[in-house]
């Protein structure tokens, strides 16, 4: 059996200031208020506040938003997200039809809805992530689509539902190194997301996922995680800092300098990636737009190659 790695206890473990490369913006102005006034008046769920995400001041204030399906309540208690663990909602089946009436009020031209794990549903909330995609399709047919989906358990005909309904970008973050993953993730399974992926990928779907630095990884593990998400037909992936919700969450081992990240990327273009964002800010949606688009990381990083 392998041994697991030790995590110190929170309560022992002084907490590690914060770089400057961390410094954010703070949430201001119009389009900032205009999301926020939209998500109220639709009763809407979004990542970017149950998550605690600290790049929410400057989506809402380019008017985007990363909008949560299927309440906000995880079946699932990772231990790195503020997400809420519990008993969930009953479903809303009204909830698609909302969330594509949001995106075509806010003219997005590209948006991206992520989930809660609901694996207390014998679909895994499936149905419910394809009648979403659907309608904001329907309403919104020139607006690009990324979805982070969960697992599903590895179901496939629930990861079918999805790949049917044909957004752009389907997105599913492996989160941490494979030897992490039964402290980080807890009910999730390394080489199941992998598989998750490589079913993505084999559907047709342009694929994404994101990784977290700064729980207690090795570099030669961060490398092995790029090259097995290459292998397995990832087009796309972020790389950012881990920042500790709660003192009940896991706790920063430390934070990697941004020429760490930049090493990183680089060598996720050389084992084939085709877009890289790494950066200690970087979260699953952030610059999404630009990960639709075929190509077009891996250009612009030969061109820089080229200078």
């Amino acid at each position: 059996m392998n041994e697991l790695p030790v995590v110190p206890d929170n309560s022992l473990k002084s907490k590690i200031k914060k770089p400057d490369w961390l410094r954010v913006k703070l949430p201001i102005g119009e389009n900032y208020k205009n999301v926020r006034s939209l998500v109220d008046n639709y009763k809407l769920h979004t990542i970017c506040e149950s998550g605690n995400c600290p790049n929410m001041g400057e989506c809402w204030g380019e008017g985007t938003a990363t909008f949560m399906i299927l309440g906000n309540t995880c079946t699932r208690s990772c231990g790195f997200c503020a997400v809420a663990t519990g008993r969930p909602d009953p479903l809303d089946w009204d909830e698609p039809q909302r969330v594509a009436e949001a995106i075509h009020l806010m003219k997005v031209k590209h948006a991206v809805i992520t989930s809660v794990d609901r694996d207390e549903l014998s679909d895994g909330g499936s149905v419910i992530w394809h009648n979403t995609i659907k309608a904001v399709k329907l309403l919104n047919p020139e607006t690009t689509l990324e979805t982070l989906i969960p697992d599903f358990k590895g179901k496939r005909e629930d990861i079918q539902r999805v790949i049917d309904a044909a957004p752009e970008v389907v997105s599913h973050n492996i989160e941490t190194v494979e030897r992490l993953t039964r402290q980080v993730r807890i009910q999730a399974k390394y080489w199941r997301s992998m598989e998750v992926i490589r079913t993505l990928k084999e559907g047709g779907s342009r694929t994404k996922s994101g990784i977290m630095l700064g729980l207690g990884e090795k570099k030669e593990e961060v490398i092995q995680t790029l090259r097995d998400l290459s292998d397995n037909g990832c087009d796309v992936v972020t790389i950012g800092q881990y920042l500790q919700p709660t003192q009940k969450h896991l706790p920063v081992h430390r934070f990697v300098h941004p020429d760490e990240f930049a090493e990183y990327k680089e060598i996720g273009y050389e084992l084939g990636l085709d877009y890289v964002e790494s950066g200690p800010l970087v979260r699953s949606s952030y610059h999404s737009e630009r990960h639709v688009l075929a190509g077009l990381g891996r250009k612009e990083w030969e061109q820089s190659k080229a200078v």
